[in-house]
């Protein structure tokens, strides 16, 4: 495939993902070269202790620092910020956001690529709930979790995409911008409120089906407080949306 003027810079929240770093990184540059699509991987390490910024230094080595670029922050400070801290840093016009733990496939990206050319749509968000889409790895009780979740925030907020607490999506750079200064939401409610405020806002969103694979490596960051935090969060927007 020949190579579009469009360079794509993918933003890498990471916080103790020393295990995985090698691997995402690893898929990722093997998925633009094979699609021949100009990119750049930005990781964004919260300080973490397990050595993730060390891991992160030698990848550079290995692949350029044109490549991959290390942005770390001193402490946890939250993914909303995380995406404006490396956002300052990207020299694409597109934004890719996805999670390092393996959660999400690099070989989905050339169909949000694909899907974005073919839609020129601002948005292309991953869905686990349309098409051939899923989730692998939950037990029972999460994947209830995550579909009432999802129903409930459908039937309050008629957000007209059908996956809000997702992770993987692909921006127009500009666009992602935008949402950035209306957002105000933290943690797991924030990815809700990026595709609410783009309905607002009057942005196109484009779908990819995709498959969600449970973290291989580590630990899960969802617990109790994440939930509670996420039905706030949905009440909020509710009110304010």
């Amino acid at each position: 495939m020949a190579a579009s003027r469009d360079k794509y810079s993918v933003l890498l929240p990471t916080y103790n993902e020393r295990e995985n770093l090698p691997l995402i990184v690893w898929l990722l540059v093997r998925s633009f070269e094979q699609s021949g699509n100009d990119f750049e991987i930005i990781v964004i390490d919260d300080g973490s202790p397990d050595g993730t910024q060390e891991v992160a230094e030698q990848l550079i080595r290995i692949y350029g620092s044109d490549k991959i670029l290390l942005r770390p922050r001193a402490k946890k400070l939250g993914l909303g910020t995380a995406y404006i801290h490396g956002m300052k840093h990207a020299t694409g016009n597109f934004i890719i956001i996805m999670d390092a733990d393996l959660s999400h496939h690099p070989k989905f990206i050339p169909e949000f690529i694909r899907t974005q050319k073919e839609g020129n749509f601002d948005i292309v968000s991953g869905t686990r709930y349309k098409g051939n889409g899923g989730v692998h790895g939950w037990d029972l009780k999460r994947k209830l979790i995550s579909r009432g979740a999802n129903f409930l925030t459908q039937v309050l907020l008629r957000p007209g995409a059908s996956d809000l607490t997702g992770s993987f999506r692909l921006y127009r750079k500009d666009v992602l911008q935008k949402l950035m200064e209306k957002c105000v939401s933290k943690g797991y409610v924030f990815q809700m409120e990026m595709i609410v405020r783009a309905r607002q806002l009057g942005f196109s969103v484009g779908e990819v089906p995709i498959s969600f694979v449970d973290r291989v490596y580590g630990e899960s960051k969802l617990g109790g407080n994440e939930i509670v935090s996420f039905v706030k969060g949905l009440l909020t927007l509710f009110a304010t949306t």
